[in-house]
């Protein structure tokens, strides 16, 4: 991530998409958590995130609309129960984000069929990398 913006942004919208369906569950907080530590934001920050609202930062490399693309999915799945609204939101928001539809829902397919919701990096990738052939 580049700029104090752009993180913000991010959990921003990670922070909305967690509550697509009307509830933060507590696994879907402890995941915000652990992405909020990694962009180097502070408890006091994070919480402050809560209340506020800012208009969203376009994010111009691919690889990191895919990184952000996944994590969202990751929140999705956290509190194992995968609910009609986030699953309509993410779609929305990955074709805001420009990411191919097929790609996707191809992630989505595959997270939804392994075990614990996670896939390998590569191959998220690769899914991803196919769609440009």
């Amino acid at each position: 991530m580049d700029t104090e913006a752009q993180k913000r942004s991010l959990l921003l919208e990670m922070i909305a998409f967690s509550t697509v369906d009307g509830q933060l569950h507590k696994r879907e907080l402890d995941f915000l958590w652990l992405v909020a530590q990694e962009l180097n934001i502070d408890k006091k920050d994070f919480r402050d995130l809560f209340h506020q609202e800012n208009p969203p930062v376009t994010i111009k490399s691919e690889f990191q609309r895919i990184q952000q693309f996944y994590r969202l999915a990751l929140i999705m799945h956290c509190d194992g129960v995968l609910h009609e609204k986030e699953a309509k939101a993410i779609q929305q928001i990955a074709i805001e984000m420009g990411l191919n539809p097929n790609a996707t829902k191809r992630i989505l397919d595959l997270m939804h069929k392994a075990p614990n919701a996670m896939i390998n990096p590569k191959l998220l990738l690769k899914v991803f990398q196919e769609q440009h052939n």
